[in-house]
């Protein structure tokens, strides 16, 4: 049986219009340990990396959480906009 390579770029545009990203921005209102708290919970992150997340958001500005189709982040999304974090699914 002979398997089809796929190139790096077409496996890249394949997975560009299906995976999704969300991403959270920096605020001046919730507290780095309400944040934390909030990825450790919705996202399933460990503590260490809702940390890096939260201090990136902080620094730069937005930080990507957590990849996946639009429907698998939409509910995460939705969750993290009602405890009144910014984040949008790009």
């Amino acid at each position: 049986m002979v398997k089809e390579k796929i190139k790096p770029a077409e496996k890249q545009d394949n997975l560009t219009s299906e995976e999704r990203e969300l991403i959270l921005f920096n605020d001046d209102v919730n507290t780095f340990d309400y944040v934390i708290e909030t990825l450790i919970e919705v996202c399933g992150h460990d503590p260490y990396q809702a940390e890096q997340c939260a201090l990136t958001a902080h620094l730069k500005g937005k930080c990507g959480v957590k990849s996946g189709s639009f429907d698998f982040l939409k509910p995460l999304c939705d969750e993290m906009t009602s405890r009144e974090l910014t984040v949008s699914i790009s």
